[in-house]
């Protein structure tokens, strides 16, 4: 499996997310930022990195950091995990190739179990 990154500004949803990596075996190469242009500063050497995303956050929000690693031609795969039950936020994030799913919080291990196939092709 490659890096997974978890970008949330919610430093509990990130420990939630990682706490439950953990559970399933999967401890390595997790990193976290509660700041997306910090993330972005690290993906910008890297490719086909595995992205857990929040959507609302103060510096940038979610769709703002996805417009960035367009425009970079970033080739990730994105796993959206917000509080958004907007159906227009569903809608638009189904726009972008590399979001590949779409979660809402609070993720829980019935949650994750069904996220399983995605991190096995990590």
């Amino acid at each position: 499996m490659s890096t997974i990154i978890l970008v949330d500004d919610q430093p509990i949803a990130n420990f939630i997310t990682r706490k439950l990596l953990e559970i399933e075996g999967y401890n390595k190469d997790v990193l976290d930022f509660t700041n997306p242009e910090k993330a972005l500063a690290y993906l910008e050497n890297k490719q086909d990195t595995l992205i857990f995303l929040d959507l609302n956050m103060p510096e940038m929000n979610g769709f703002e950091f996805l417009d960035y690693l367009k425009a970079k031609g970033h080739q990730h795969r994105i796993i959206i995990l917000t509080s958004s039950t907007s159906a227009i936020d569903r809608k638009k994030a189904k726009e972008y190739s590399s979001v590949i799913e779409y979660v809402e919080k609070p993720l829980n291990k019935s949650k994750f179990a069904q996220l399983k196939p995605l991190l096995q092709q990590s």
